[in-house]
């Protein structure tokens, strides 16, 4: 599911902006942009991620910005200075670059030439922490709106898939009658001996007809289709439980579309499938 959620925390040192975006994916995927000082918090950070997302392709930017204050102290190496320089000059002529040095250039290199003591500030590991939960708290709202638009889809399509199950359940005894019926007088034609053995014949079309009854099917269709709601209201970790549940009731509607004889039953029962089918693609990124 996608979202997006940010947060800012600001002191007489510095300022640390924090921002974490979310896109689909069926799994866990963490991507972490951090500043040097938040290396060693690396771990951790991942680990504060994982207890608040199960599901998506997280990117989190972690920015920390030194206060005017801070930048008072700053000193400039002079020497480090010409060697910034002169590496530029160097990337130029190697790179065949007609583009004028510029201030930004330096200023890219300035951890170089720039003694500001960045590194040497302590960071309270605990407002990191806060920022980041801050930052996920509004990616996870955002992401909660987007899931009760989405639930709102797919139980239309699952109130489509009980319709046309309904429908189904209708259809099925005279389905059942017809094929008897047509399958008694093709018997009678091809085989005399069924003719005066009534009781043969009887026996060897029941058995024929219920290969052909999906009523039990459409049983075990309801009572998955009752568990996805049950679970979608419920369940921890959602996604990967109705991704599950779609694949039972996906093989009930395969095996219906199988066994009936009858083709209106069939198209019915394709119908099913395409709903499915659309469930299922939403489900991957469900959390």
């Amino acid at each position: 599911m996608t979202g997006f959620g940010r947060d800012t925390f600001s002191n007489d040192n510095i300022t640390i902006e924090t921002e974490v975006k979310s896109l689909n994916s069926r799994f866990l995927d963490i991507s972490l942009r951090l500043p040097r000082e938040l290396y060693v918090h690396e771990f951790a950070i991942r680990d504060i991620i994982k207890k608040n997302i199960k599901r998506g392709k997280i990117s989190l930017n972690i920015n920390i910005t030194l206060s005017e204050n801070s930048l008072e102290n700053t000193q400039l190496d002079p020497d480090e200075f010409n060697i910034a320089l002169e590496t530029l000059k160097q990337i130029k002529t190697l790179g065949s670059i007609n583009e004028e040095i510029k201030i930004e250039h330096l200023l890219s290199l300035g951890d170089k030439f720039l003694n500001n003591k960045k590194n040497d500030i302590d960071v309270d590991f605990d407002i990191i922490t806060n920022a980041i939960k801050n930052a996920l708290d509004n990616l996870i709202e955002m992401r909660t709106y987007e899931g009760l638009e989405l639930k709102k889809d797919l139980d239309s399509r699952i109130e489509k898939i009980v319709s046309t199950t309904d429908l189904i359940e209708e259809l099925v005894p005279n389905s059942t009658k017809v094929y008897f019926e047509n399958f008694k007088e093709k018997a009678s034609k091809l085989l005399d001996t069924f003719v005066t053995n009534d009781e043969r014949l009887y026996q060897e079309l029941a058995i024929l007809s219920e290969k052909h009854d999906v009523t039990e099917e459409c049983v075990r269709l309801k009572s998955h289709i009752k568990l996805f709601n049950e679970t979608s209201k419920n369940s921890i970790d959602v996604g990967r439980k109705l991704n599950f549940i779609c694949q039972e009731m996906n093989r009930e509607a395969n095996t219906i579309n199988s066994k009936s004889a009858s083709t209106e039953i069939s198209h019915k029962g394709i119908i099913i499938k395409e709903e499915l089918e659309k469930i299922r693609e939403q489900v991957q990124n469900i959390e």
